[in-house]
C-alpha cells in the first residue's frame, strides 16, 4: 500500500457526500474489484522508483499546510470562478447581474442557486452585511429553507423536478448493468449532461467492466453529427475558448450535484522560485522563455525534444517507460539539459531510451504544480467513483476544458505520445493498462499537495487513477471535444455582451424556462429553401465567392467548388502554391471555412457542417477561407 512503503507522494481523492456515498461507493467497490486480475505491479514499482529518486537527492516532502476554510467560503470561491463574482455584492449595488445567467439550463441554474443559497447563510450567520437573496438573483424560489414552502405554493416544474430528483437519489438504487465489450455507443454532446444525468437517474446506469486489458475490447462511443458539425478544441478562437472553462465548471457542478459527488477543489498552489531554467519550473514560465525563441509554441520545447526522442528510438524498446533508467544517468542528463539544451549544444543520440522515459517522467512530476493543477487534481481522481462509463468521460471531457491552455496543450501531446507507445503494444510489450499503470503515480501523485487516505482505500485509490489514466489515453479524441451545448452557450453569452442587454428580476425565471424548453433556431428557419451567400478568401484571391446555399449544402461543398473555380475559371488568383488536391479528386484538404464574427469570435467549421443551418444560427458572421495551419504555408 501506499502507507506502507512511505511514499512521499500523496494520492489525492475526492470524498462522496453523505447519504448517497454508500450506493455509489457500492458499485464503485464492484468495478474496483474487478480489477484483481490486471496487475498492478507496474503502479507499485514505479512508486518506489518514485521514492528513491525523492531520497537520493534527499528531497523536502512534508506537506504543506492548509488553511480550513470557513462555511461559505468555499462557495464564494466557486462563484468567483464560474464568473458569478458579481452576485456577492451587497443589495443596491449597481453592477449588472451577469448575463452569464441567462445562458444557464436548469440543472446549471439550481447548482449556481445552491451554492450563493449556501453563502448568503454563512454570511448571515457571521452577522456581516445582508446579502441579496436568492429570490432576487434569479426569480424563483430557490433557498432549500422554503423549499417546502414553493412546492406547496406554486406548482413550478423546474424546482419540483429538481427536488424530487434529489429525494430519489437519496434512496436511488444504483444499478449497474455490465456493457458489452466492443459495442458502440452514441456519446450525446447536443444535451448538457447533467440534464441527461437527471433523466438517467430514474433508470440503471451501465457499467464496463475493468477486467478488459485489450483496448480494442473497450466500448466505442461514437459523437453523432449534427447539421451544425463537431467542434474540437483549437477550433475555437482564443476570445471565445476563454468563456468555455467558467461554463464548463458550471456544468462539471450541476452533473455532481445530480450524482450526489462533491466538488471540492485544492487551493491554487504557491509555486516556489527556483534558478533553474527546464525542470521544476511552471508550465507558464517555460513557454514564456520558449516563445521567445519560438513564437507560438504551445508545448514546452524540452517536453517536444523527449517525445520526439522517444518516438524515433524508443517506441520499439521493450518495457518503455515501465523499465527504469540509471537515476545516476538520469540526474546527469537533467543537469546537461539545464546547462546545453536551449544552447542546442545537447546530443540525443548517445541517450539510453528508458533514461529519456525517466526524464519525462521526472518533467512531469517536477512541475511546482501538478499537470493536472493543484486545483483539479482531486476532481480528476474522483471520476472513478462515478458508476456510469459514459458519465466519468463526460466529467473528463469537462474537466480537460477547464485546464488552463498551457496544461490541456501539453496533456494532450503526452497522451498522444502514449498512444503511440500502446499502438506498438507487439513489440514494446506494454498495452494500455501497463502504460496507464506506470503513469499514474506520475500524474496523480504531488510532494506539495496535502491528502489523508482513508486506511485500506490505497489499492482501491491506485487502480482508480490507473483507470483515469486509461480513459484519457484511449478517449483522448473525445475528450478533446466542445460540446455543443457548450457552443450554443458561448454563442448566447456573445449576444447578450453584444446587446449589453439588462436583466431584470422578473424576466430570469421566464430566460431560464425558456432557454431549456427552445428548440434550437435551425428548426424554426427550415422553411426558408435557399440562400445566396459570399465567401472570402483575401490570402489567395482578390474576389469573393458566391455561394447557393440550400439544405444540402456542406462545407466541404464549398471549399470543393472554391477549388474548381480557382483550376478551371482564371480568377484573379493572389497565389496558389501548394494548393493541394488528394487523390485527384477535387477535395482541397489544406484549406478550412471559418466562420468569423456575428455571435461567434472565429470557429473552424466541421466539413460536414451544413451551412445553411449556420447561416439560421449566425447570420451575421462572414465566411473565410483559410489555408489548414497543419500544412506548409503557402507565402
Amino acid at each position: 500500500s501506499l502507507s506502507s512503503r512511505h511514499c512521499p507522494w500523496k494520492m489525492n481523492q475526492l470524498p462522496l457526500k453523505s447519504p448517497v456515498a454508500s450506493p455509489v461507493s457500492e458499485s464503485t467497490n464492484s468495478r474496483v474489484e474487478a480489477l484483481d486480475n490486471l496487475s498492478m505491479d507496474s503502479f507499485w514499482l514505479e512508486v518506489e522508483n518514485i521514492k528513491q529518486s525523492a531520497e537520493a537527492e534527499q528531497e523536502e516532502c512534508s506537506l504543506a499546510d492548509v488553511k480550513t476554510q470557513e462555511e461559505g467560503e468555499a462557495e464564494a470561491e466557486w462563484l468567483q470562478d464560474a464568473g458569478l463574482s458579481e452576485l456577492l455584492g451587497e443589495p443596491g449595488s449597481d453592477g449588472e447581474r451577469p448575463v452569464l445567467l441567462s445562458t444557464l439550463t436548469r440543472t446549471q441554474a439550481a447548482a449556481v442557486q445552491r451554492r450563493l443559497d449556501t453563502y448568503s447563510r454563512s454570511r448571515r450567520r457571521r452577522n456581516k452585511h445582508p446579502m441579496r437573496h436568492v429570490r432576487d438573483i434569479f426569480g424563483v424560489l430557490a433557498s432549500e429553507d422554503t423549499a417546502a414552502e414553493k412546492e406547496e405554493s406554486s406548482p413550478d416544474p423546474l424546482w419540483h423536478n429538481l427536488r424530487t430528483s434529489n429525494t430519489q437519489r437519496k434512496t436511488q438504487d444504483y444499478s449497474c448493468t455490465v456493457r458489452n465489450p466492443g459495442k458502440e455507443e452514441v456519446f450525446n454532446m447536443d444535451i448538457a449532461y447533467s440534464e441527461q444525468a437527471a433523466v438517467l437517474l430514474k433508470g440503471s446506469f451501465l457499467s464496463e467492466s475493468r477486467k478488459l486489458k485489450d483496448g480494442n475490447a473497450l466500448t466505442r462511443f461514437k459523437i453523432p453529427k449534427g447539421r451544425l458539425g463537431v467542434t474540437r478544441i483549437g477550433d475555437l478562437s482564443a476570445q471565445d475558448m476563454k468563456k468555455i472553462p467558467t461554463l464548463a465548471l458550471i456544468e462539471l457542478t450541476a452533473l455532481c450535484d445530480i450524482l450526489g459527488l462533491e466538488l471540492k477543489r485544492n487551493k491554487a498552489a504557491k509555486l516556489k522560485t527556483t534558478e533553474k531554467r527546464l525542470f521544476g519550473v511552471p508550465l507558464n514560465t517555460l513557454l514564456e522563455n520558449d516563445q521567445k525563441l519560438l513564437p507560438n509554441t504551445k508545448v514546452p520545447l524540452l517536453l517536444q525534444a523527449l517525445l520526439s526522442c522517444l518516438e524515433k528510438r524508443g517506441l520499439e524498446t521493450e518495457g518503455i517507460l515501465r523499465v527504469s533508467g540509471s537515476q545516476t544517468r538520469i540526474k546527469s542528463l537533467e543537469q546537461k539539459l539545464e546547462r546545453d539544451f536551449y544552447s542546442g549544444l545537447f546530443c540525443w543520440d548517445e541517450v539510453h531510451q528508458n533514461d529519456v522515459s525517466g526524464l519525462l517522467k521526472r518533467f512531469i512530476r517536477e512541475l511546482p504544480a501538478p499537470l493536472l493543477t493543484a486545483e483539479y487534481l482531486p476532481a480528476f481522481a474522483a471520476v472513478q467513483n462515478i458508476p456510469d462509463l459514459k458519465q466519468r468521460l463526460q466529467a473528463l471531457n469537462l474537466l480537460i476544458l477547464i485546464l488552463p491552455e498551457p496544461n490541456r496543450n501539453t496533456l494532450k501531446a503526452l497522451l498522444e505520445f502514449l498512444s503511440k507507445v500502446v499502438a506498438r503494444e507487439n513489440n514494446n510489450k506494454m498495452n494500455l493498462w501497463n502504460v496507464s499503470t506506470v503513469m499514474a503515480p506520475n500524474l496523480f501523485m504531488h510532494k506539495g499537495l496535502p491528502n489523508k487516505i482513508p486506511e485500506g482505500k490505497e489499492k482501491q485509490l491506485a487502480e482508480g487513477a490507473a483507470d483515469v489514466v486509461r480513459m484519457m489515453i484511449h478517449y483522448q479524441d473525445l475528450l478533446w471535444t466542445v460540446s455543443s451545448f457548450l457552443i450554443a452557450q458561448v454563442r448566447k453569452l456573445n449576444e447578450s455582451n453584444s446587446k449589453r442587454y439588462q436583466f431584470c428580476d422578473k424576466r430570469i425565471k421566464n430566460l431560464l424556462r425558456k432557454i431549456h424548453a427552445d428548440k434550437d433556431k435551425v428548426e424554426k428557419n427550415q422553411g426558408e429553401p435557399s440562400k445566396i451567400v459570399k465567401v472570402h478568401a483575401s490570402l489567395l484571391l482578390k474576389d469573393s465567392l458566391e455561394v447557393h446555399l440550400n439544405n444540402a449544402t456542406r462545407v466541404a461543398d464549398v471549399l470543393r467548388q472554391f477549388q474548381k473555380n480557382l483550376c478551371q475559371n482564371g480568377w484573379n488568383i493572389v497565389n496558389t502554391v501548394n494548393l493541394l488536391k488528394c487523390n485527384n479528386s477535387m477535395e482541397c484538404t489544406n484549406l478550412l471555412l471559418y466562420e468569423v464574427g456575428g455571435n461567434i469570435g472565429e470557429h473552424c467549421l466541421d466539413p460536414d457542417t451544413y451551412l445553411l443551418d449556420l447561416y439560421h444560427i449566425n447570420p451575421h458572421a462572414e465566411w473565410i477561407i483559410k489555408q489548414n495551419p497543419s500544412y506548409p504555408r503557402m507565402f
